[in-house]
């Protein structure tokens, strides 16, 4: 017998006591999970003979040299050995050691097959775990062709297993006292590597050559390591951070993380930092000449980067474009026709030529950006630049003179002559020998493994081979993947780029060759402008071709996003996703799905082979499809093993009960679902009523069709249903039970009905019931049996009642039954009639019945049970009601017919922790938060009452059961339930919280399944039962009265939980630790903040939560000591006690908050995995089953490697709230699962997207961590745990059968802000060093997969807006200039006029949608989806797509011109509250409300403009997607705003606006003042360089084109094209600008004292005004339009004008001229203000528009029949709990 299976004696408890958590004596030092220094102590985790192993390995430092300066005590070990000698921390060196022994231990536990002494520590897991944590350390010293320091004697030493201890234990104290320095993998490994030297040197017994003695270290004091090698690293990070200022400074300015690291990925840090640290070395200075600069890489802001990241993608798309525009200009019908001609074949060697012009761009781009890189270290760096840039240019020159000798020679000699073709074989040689390392790369592809080798491989002539190519990288070597993963996603993306060749070839490029051919032969045109280049037409054919070049860049997102989603839902459907949609699907395969659970989530006999062989794994296969499709019955295989079933049954109760502690169902269908045990002599499996229901009705009527026909035929038409047949069984073993239960034993009358039944059974038996007995008779029996229950049922029994029945029955079953009539006599015979009838006995039963006692709550249960099978009618399809619950039920069985690894053993599975970062966000919604009411008058608890209804019926439900007299006890007595209840829907921590400890609940569970006797088993779940019961009889009390047991009860916790035996609790926190970072609970604690409560009683009711915070300690004089701290809530105690205590270099925040507080937690979490989950998530406990079975994948090889993070899909559980809360849980929702399934397979790429993924906690706690925190650039901090991952090497999966809850924002200005932040975090991504290595480092197909899914897709979506503005402004250039007429008018021109109207702009809204539909068919069905499609539709979901690309290619657009990228708090809640229109103003006034003006002006003047416009419908055509996209950007923020066009609303809202507009006062917010915002929208120029300003000012001047243009076209101008009429035409603006200014500085001298010259002022200005105006009339042909139009032209020079004076603002701030400035910005905001308002001010008016508008915004509630109205007016009367 295996030492770990002892059973722990139960201590002669009953066996459903409920379970004491294990018993802790009062201990002296307070312990986190095990307490090593304690073994004796009596500790459900110390009965594993591992952790004794593991404590006693580390206990063998008797014969080491004694570290000087401290006394030596015999129960120190190695972990104190080294903490004296180096000066590691105290409380670090306890954290490591608990660290250490709890891994060896968990990894001693699963070895397979177990070890003969599982006393003595396993050398090969120690071994093991050293390789892989020394594995990052190991390469890093063979990268610099360094020895490494972990020197081990031969495998017989018996001194080895010491070492390796040592080498193992010195890196994690390194690690657990670094502090920010974790962020920089490769700065440990040079501390370690000096100081396992020194640790050589102490174990050798070196002599120190300066002082003659014994080596001792340097740090060999307290604090030494923190002091002497942390810091001093510490303080130069927080010296560049400050040159940073916060993040405004250019990143090139300061040195981050990444620069700090790759430091030490050359060898010059051994000479330049020394050991131990020259604190003079230029490495630590921050200021100065000499201090290093940036290391491996600049981020310069450019958009350059996009092309300089991903060239070799724009190389393909640029000289695909060039030859598809030489091939189409030979106007042939089809391609191959063209490339028959020679000289077509030799225009497209041009290709060559533009090809070295590309790589000439890409080599000054490298040089411009990374000259700072260049130093006297890195020369050959600075060397291989110019070269570059000079070999580039050589070719493009060698090509060209190529080239013209080509022509010359076929020119001279008028023919392709053979000289020429000589001429052209020579360039061809040429052209070879430039594509060779093109060739190169392709052979590495094909053959990937060799590539991996190579680059991987650290050897010298290698770097010289490569040194032209690329620059020397610690990362990015040996990324390939294997040949099976690389055909996969090339064919992908070979089809991608066939489609979007083809269709550009024939639909972008070959229809435009005619239009401008047409365009170049126009002769004569008159412009009706000044036209500075007459000669030709050549800017009217760039405007034809501008658009369509962009469309043709952008359109492979297109055709990427059609591929992705038939790729992605094919992979759905092998994987079986969605074949179980409803409940009604999972009622069909129940049966089966007992099986399922069984075979995934209970753990097979492990076998003594450790590998699992081939026919092990045919089996598994052959049996999953056998549940899969049923074939073969399962069930019957679990009606013969009853364990099995009881097994079941316990698990499927466990989750039913765990939905009903959430509140999702309620009392009464918990009764329907649940699986009740095996009692009452019942011979099958008893089902969950809800799947019986109406079952046995439908037997009773088969048995009454076929009255005549033979048993077999009945018995087989009741059979074809498994629950039928269940049924039938079920009620009969039940009648027969409860008749011989309430009739008294010993009595005449038991006999009889003991002989019938007898009988019966013997008729059943030899199949001869039909003949017997007539069935007709069975629906009057059925009558009375269901009144007889119902009797017995009642809370007062009527005896008499009950007697009567029992005769009435009698005499059925007696007299009527049988088929034969039988005698008194010969019934007295066969002992069915009483013998004697004495008249003093009375009548027969009425003395005869015993009824159970009341409070025999089991009895009543099955009763109430047997009542439900007897009588119901209904199919029960709507049970669960709760459409929550039902999608939880409908996913989780789904998910167990998926291939998932088979679950190991508790004991054996891989230990885990959860991290969540936390900040300041509700922990628990508070008492008042709940009851207060917003301005519209409506509490947050009236809104969740409305929203989930159901759920509060159940709420309160479960209140009245637990003892709540009276409803008004909510705000009393129950008042912490009531906060829970409402925190559970919101996203707070306390529902993060109980979401993880499901966790920790399934593990108890599950273990104690694990080693659970049969008997255990099978009486338990009576126990259970029947104390279940018991709690939840009480609420079928009709007195409501609650016995005291059943309140008891249901605090006990779960039900399986009754039956533990002690050790589950030990085993459940070895494998499974809940860390949270609430980095300022410290702080909290000390204000008395309330949230430091909350997060203590988390702490008290969850024993698996600690909580890791950062302390700040004041010691006077300014001084602060920072540490790192974690707490427990000690049961024992009582209290909160604290187990470590870590301090930390300096402040915590060097770089983002939220990883650098996962950074500081990590060191207290445990386990080979670490799962990150943010605050805005959940779990559910049917899910929490599976986590053993998802960390099995770690084992798994996907590909040429193992998974080093594993994604897991994601529920959107936020869906529900209004309609915009559901596209942005659509659009999320097909991200997470269709979107991430192909990243993961085929295309490998898939990142990590914020949380819930699970990483591989050792393997990146040695690479850096679980994300990266420099200022800005690393601003989407998730996404570069996956950049790293894929970078070192590793591996990310995707799996889809296992899910988390997360939320999701659901107001418009939150998703905004979500929106700017993603997309600004992606333009930082554009500028980083990780894109630039991906783009360069994967192959390129994996290079085009990398781009169309992360940085690709956003600046597509810019690039679709830019799109927008060039077509506009190219047809707005045509028809000013008169070109547009022209060319209407000229004959030849038919092909022009098609290109005209057609229709450009692609909508891209309706490929986003793609996915979201294929998703939901994929798990819904093809209806429901594309329902969900069209309501969408109706609820205006394209408005919002148009809406929110509008918000991502702004954000992005602006942070990599300008940068200005930070954490946006989104502030999560949820109640619906009307935004006023000044806060929407400021929110999109630049990013959509300017642009949108901007467009409508451009297709106003278009309109009245364009010879094209007057026929409507081509205009209509060609201009309709543009004005939608206008009423997009302008509206949507109203039509998306609860009471949006509310009337009364809108007046306070102008009102409002207004006061914002003109309110002038100093040191006010942004919400006040308009001047305070208007500055604040101009940070990002503080930011930006001297290219973002000059790109900014060129794009300013489109707005002067206004009046450029439309000058000539007014009247006054007469034809007129000399330039002399635009120059004179400044004079109108410089005079409207001197009028305000005179009138300004009037307004400010006199209109407060001397008014009347105020007065005059005016007076005199109005009449200047009038007399210009009528002097215009007569002289010369001005006209009433021309003052509309000439508004139109003036306006936008106007605005063009302030937006330069704003890049200008550092020259003319302290100038006269900026007053000016800014109030006529003023202006300018008021008149956007009030463009903006007016269709809105008029829907508003208009009648019957708000309700449709709340009607579209919350729909989803509509539909299920809430008063939203009543919510949005919410009236006082409103409050009813």
């Amino acid at each position: 017998m295996n030492l770990r299976q002892r059973p722990l004696p139960t201590r002669g408890r009953a066996p459903h006591a409920p379970p004491q958590p294990p018993p802790h004596p009062m201990l002296s030092e307070p312990f986190n999970i095990i307490p090593i220094h304690n073994l004796l102590t009596d500790h459900p985790s110390l009965r594993y003979p591992e952790v004794r192993a593991a404590a006693a390995a580390l206990r063998s430092a008797g014969d080491l040299r004694k570290p000087p300066f401290t006394a030596w005590h015999d129960t120190m070990d190695l972990f104190d050995w080294l903490g004296l000698f180096f000066g590691f921390q105290a409380d670090n060196v306890r954290n490591q050691r608990e660290h250490l022994v709890l891994h060896l231990a968990n990894s001693q536990m699963r070895l397979q097959p177990p070890p003969a002494a599982p006393d003595r520590l396993d050398p090969g897991v120690l071994r093991r775990f050293r390789v892989k944590l020394l594995k990052n350390y190991n390469s890093w010293c063979s990268y610099l062709g360094k020895r490494s320091q972990v020197r081990l004697p031969n495998r017989h030493n018996p001194d080895l297993q010491r070492r390796e201890l040592l080498y193992v234990c010195l890196y994690l104290l390194i690690w657990g006292e670094a502090g920010n320095l974790r962020f920089t993998p490769e700065c440990l490994c040079y501390i370690y590597h000096h100081m396992a030297l020194e640790l050589n040197y102490i174990l050798d017994d070196h002599i120190d050559e300066n002082t003659g003695q014994l080596f001792v270290p340097s740090t060999c004091k307290q604090f030494g390591f923190l002091n002497d090698v942390i810091t001093p690293i510490y303080t130069t990070i927080k010296g560049e951070v400050a040159r940073s200022r916060n993040g405004t400074a250019p990143h090139s300015a300061w040195r981050n993380y990444d620069d700090i690291n790759e430091y030490f990925w050359s060898r010059r840090c051994f000479k330049r930092v020394k050991w131990p640290f020259d604190l003079s070395s230029n490495f630590f200075l921050v200021s100065g000449e000499n201090r290093v600069g940036k290391t491996g890489f600049v981020e310069q802001r450019t958009f350059w980067n996009v092309f300089r990241s991903f060239d070799r993608l724009w190389v393909l798309l640029i000289l695909y474009f060039q030859a598809a525009a030489i091939v189409a200009w030979a106007g042939r019908e089809y391609p191959w026709q063209a490339l028959q001609s020679r000289d077509v074949q030799v225009q497209l060697l041009t290709i060559f030529i533009t090809w070295a012009g590309l790589r000439f761009v890409q080599s000054i781009l490298d040089a411009g950006t990374q000259y700072s890189l260049v130093t006297r270290d890195t020369k050959l760096l600075g060397i291989r630049m110019v070269l570059k840039s000079v070999v580039a240019l050589t070719w493009g020159i060698v090509f060209g003179v190529y080239y013209g000798r080509i022509w010359s020679q076929k020119n001279s000699d008028g023919s392709w002559s053979y000289e020429a073709n000589q001429r052209i074989l020579t360039f061809l040689k040429a052209a070879l020998v430039f594509v060779i390392p093109e060739l190169l790369a392709l052979i590495l592809f094909i053959l990937p493994w060799i590539r991996n080798v190579i680059e991987e491989a650290d050897w010298p002539i290698l770097y010289v081979l490569t040194w032209w190519f690329h620059t020397r990288l610690f990362v990015g070597r040996g990324v390939r993947e294997g040949l099976l993963d690389n055909i996969k996603y090339t064919v992908f993306w070979i089809m991608v780029l066939a489609s979007k060749f083809t269709f550009s070839y024939f639909l972008q490029i070959r229809p435009l060759v005619g239009p401008t051919r047409a365009f170049l032969n126009l002769k004569d045109v008159t412009y009706q402008w000044h036209e500075f280049f007459t000669r030709t037409n050549r800017v009217a054919v760039a405007m034809l071709w501008a658009p369509v070049l962009l469309i043709y860049l952008v359109d492979m997102q297109i055709w990427y996003t059609i591929f992705s989603s038939i790729v992605g839902s094919m992979t759905g459907l092998f994987s079986h996703l969605g074949e179980i949609r409803n409940i009604n699907q999972l009622r069909l395969r129940f049966q089966f799905f007992a099986s399922a659970l069984q075979f995934n989530l209970m753990p097979e006999d492990q076998t003594l082979s450790t590998e699992a062989t081939v026919v092990h794994k045919l089996r598994d296969a052959i049996h999953r499809v056998k549940l899969r499709y049923g074939l073969g019955q399962p069930y019957k295989k679990m009606e013969s093993s009853q364990v099995e079933a009881t097994r079941f049954a316990l698990i499927w109760n466990e989750i039913i009960i765990t939905l009903r502690e959430e509140d999702l169902i309620s009392d009464q269908e918990l009764e329907l679902l649940e699986l009740p045990p095996n009692c009452w002599d019942i011979k099958v499996i008893r089902w969950p009523c809800a799947l019986l229901c109406n079952e046995l009705l439908i037997a009773l009527s088969q048995a009454g069709e076929l009255a005549d026909a033979p048993d077999r035929w009945v018995w087989f038409r009741i059979c074809k249903n498994e629950y039928r047949r269940c049924a039938v069984t079920e009620a009969y073993d039940s009648i027969k039970y409860l008749l011989l239960e309430i009739i008294k034993y010993g009595t005449e009358e038991h006999s009889i009905a003991t002989k019938f039944f007898m009988e019966v059974d013997d008729h059943i038996r030899f199949e001869k019931f039909t003949a017997a007995y007539r069935t007709t008779v069975l629906p009057k029996i059925h009558e009375h049996l269901i009144s007889l229950i119902e009797l017995l049922l009642m809370p007062a029994k009527d005896m008499d009642r009950v007697v009567n029945v029992l005769q009435a029955l009698y005499e059925l079953a007696v007299r009527e039954l049988p088929r034969v009539k039988k005698s008194v006599i010969q019934l007295r015979q066969e002992g069915l009639a009483p013998v004697n009838l004495n008249t003093d006995d009375g009548l027969l039963f009425e003395n005869a019945v015993q009824l159970p006692d009341v409070n025999d709550a089991f009895f009543y249960r099955q009763l109430r049970r047997l009542h439900t099978i007897l009588n119901s009618r209904d199919s029960m399809h709507n049970v669960p009601k709760n459409l929550e619950a039902r999608r939880r039920i409908a996913f989780f069985s789904n998910s167990l017919f998926m291939n998932m690894p088979r679950a190991p053993q508790v004991e054996k599975m891989m230990a885990f922790s959860v991290l969540t970062p936390y900040y300041d966000e509700e922990v628990l919604f508070g008492k008042e938060m709940l009851r207060s009411p917003n301005e519209d008058g409506i509490s947050t608890l009236f809104y969740l009452q409305k929203i989930y209804a159901d759920e509060w019926e159940n709420f309160m439900e479960r209140m009245r059961k637990e003892g709540m007299q009276d409803d008004s006890e909510i705000w009393t007595t129950k008042t912490r339930d009531l906060r829970l209840w409402a925190s559970y829907r919101g996203q707070t921590l306390s529902r993060t919280v109980r979401g993880m400890m499901y966790y920790y609940r399934a593990l108890k569970m599950l273990s104690f399944l694990d080693s659970a006797s049969e008997m255990d088993i099978r009486q338990g779940s009576r126990d259970v039962s029947s104390l279940g019961s018991l709690k939840q009889n009480s609420g079928f009390n009709s007195q409501g009265i609650t016995t005291p047991i059943a309140r008891n009860l249901s605090r006990a916790g779960s039900s399986v939980s009754l039956l533990f035996k002690g050790h589950e609790f030990g085993v459940a926190l070895m494998k499974y630790t809940y860390v949270v970072a609430c980095q300022m609970y410290g702080v909290h604690k000390g204000k008395g903040d309330p949230r430091a409560e909350e997060i203590l009683y988390l702490m008290k009711n969850n024993e698996a939560l600690r909580v890791a915070y950062v302390d700040e300690v004041y010691l006077g004089r300014e001084e602060v000591e920072y540490y790192s701290v974690l707490v427990k809530y000690d049961q024992q105690q009582q209290k909160e006690v604290e187990i470590y205590r870590i301090k930390l270099p300096g402040p915590l925040k060097l770089g983002e908050g939220k990883p650098e507080n996962q950074n500081h937690a990590i060191i207290f979490t445990r386990g080979d995995a670490l799962q990150a989950i943010d605050m805005n998530q959940d779990n559910y406990f049917e899910e929490a089953l599976k986590m053993r079975n998802l960390l099995e994948e770690f084992k798994v090889n996907y590909g040429i490697r193992k998974p080093t993070i594993l994604g897991v899909r994601e529920n959107i559980f936020t869906g529900s709230v209004s309609s915009l809360a559901w596209f942005m849980s659509a659009q999320e929702m097909s991200f997470v699962t269709l979107g991430q399934r192909v990243l993961a397979n085929p295309l490998k790429v898939r990142m990590h997207y914020g949380h819930p993924d699970v990483f591989d906690r050792f393997w990146f706690l040695t690479r850096g961590g679980i994300s990266k925190a420099s200022r800005v650039i690393n601003i989407s901090e998730d996404i570069y745990a996956g950049f790293n991952c894929t970078l070192r090497g590793g591996n990310v999966t995707h799996h889809e059968y296992i899910q988390v809850g997360k939320g999701r924002d659901v107001g418009l200005n939150q998703i905004s802000m979500f929106e700017a932040k993603v997309a600004s975090g992606n333009g930082e991504q554009v500028l980083s060093r990780d894109i630039y290595r991906l783009g360069h480092r994967l192959d390129f197909f994996r290079m085009l997969s990398v781009f169309y899914t992360t940085v690709g897709f956003f600046f597509n979506t810019m690039m679709v807006v830019v799109m927008v503005y060039t077509f506009l402004w190219g047809r707005l250039y045509l028809a000013l200039s008169g070109v547009e007429d022209y060319a209407r008018n000229a004959n030849n021109n038919r092909a022009l006029g098609s290109i005209l109207n057609q229709q450009f702009i692609i909508q891209i809204g309706v490929f986003t949608a793609l996915p979201m539909i294929v998703e939901n068919s994929l798990e819904h069905g093809f209806l429901p989806a594309v329902w969900d499609f069209v309501t969408m539709q109706l609820e205006l979901a394209s408005v919002f797509y148009t809406f929110s690309m509008g918000t991502r290619s702004h954000f992005f657009g602006r942070t990599i011109l300008h940068g200005g990228a930070k954490y946006r708090a989104t502030g999560r809640g949820f109640v619906v509250q009307h935004k006023s229109f000044a806060e929407n103003y400021r929110l999109y006034a630049r990013s959509h409300f300017v642009k949108a003006i901007e467009l409508g002006v451009i297709l106003i003047v278009y309109a009245s403009n364009s010879p094209l416009a007057t026929n409507t419908f081509v205009y209509i055509a060609m201009t309709i997607s543009s004005w939608f996209l206008v009423v997009s950007w302008m509206m949507s923020p109203f039509v998306f705003n609860p009471s949006g066009f509310d009337w009364l609303k809108t007046v306070y809202d102008f009102d409002d606006f207004m006061n914002w507009i003109w309110y002038r006062g100093i040191l006010v917010k942004a919400d006040q003042s308009w001047e305070t915002w208007w500055y604040e929208e101009q940070d990002h120029f503080r930011t930006t360089g001297l290219w973002g300003k000059l790109l900014e000012i060129i794009l300013d001047l489109r707005f002067f084109f206004f009046q450029y243009g439309i000058v000539y076209h007014l009247n006054i101008a007469s034809g007129n094209t000399s330039i002399v009429v635009y120059l004179l035409s400044w004079i109108y603006l410089i005079v409207a600008v001197g009028i305000y200014i005179v009138m300004a500085y009037a307004r400010d001298k006199y209109a407060a004292n001397e008014h009347i010259y105020y007065r005059l002022v005016q007076f005199l200005v109005i009449v200047l005004t009038i007399l210009v105006i009528v002097l215009l009339i007569h002289f010369t042909d001005v006209s009433a339009l021309d003052f509309i139009k000439s508004f139109l032209a003036f306006v936008p020079t106007g605005w063009g004008i302030i937006l330069i004076a704003q890049v200008l603002r550092p020259f003319l701030q302290s100038s006269v001229v900026w007053e000016t400035v800014v109030s006529l910005a003023r202006l300018y905001d008021m008149i956007f203000g009030l463009i903006v308002m007016a269709p809105l001010a008029f829907l508003s008016w208009m009648p019957g528009f708000q309700e449709m508008q709340t009607r579209i915004l919350f729909n989803e509630a509509f539909s299920r029949g809430l008063q939203i109205s009543r919510i949005l007016t919410g009236k006082k009367s409103n409050f009813d709990t």
